[in-house]
């Protein structure tokens, strides 16, 4: 995977996406649906209705970027709303991306004082 900035916002758009749209069809739903700006540097991810397909659109800064990957089995993981936005971090696109549910991270809980 190409690295992505550490300020940069990850968006799961909610729902299934009609996965024969390009980028332009993308960054049209992107701003229009999710109303987003899809030139802000952040990522935006989409998953078709077959549930094996992802579209990640990213501006880089200087073009656009348009990425995708098929698991040959099983599904992707996906919130159960049909409408509006999940923000992710890194560590979870890169759990969706493996097929692993990154719904359930454990937090580390922060100690109120030292031992």
């Amino acid at each position: 995977m190409i690295s992505i900035p550490a300020n940069t916002k990850i968006w799961l758009a909610a729902g299934e996406t009609d996965m024969r749209k390009g980028f332009s069809g993308l960054a049209a739903m992107t701003q229009e649906v999710l109303h987003k700006d899809p030139y802000s540097g952040h990522l935006f991810v989409f998953r078709g209705k077959q549930a094996d397909l992802l579209k990640m659109i990213w501006w880089d800064g200087n073009g656009a970027c348009m990425f995708s990957k098929r698991l040959e089995m099983g599904q992707f993981i996906w919130p159960n709303t049909k409408r509006g936005t999940v923000c992710l971090r890194q560590s979870q696109l890169s759990m969706l991306l493996e097929g692993i549910d990154w719904r359930v991270l454990k937090e580390n809980i922060r100690p109120l004082k030292a031992a």
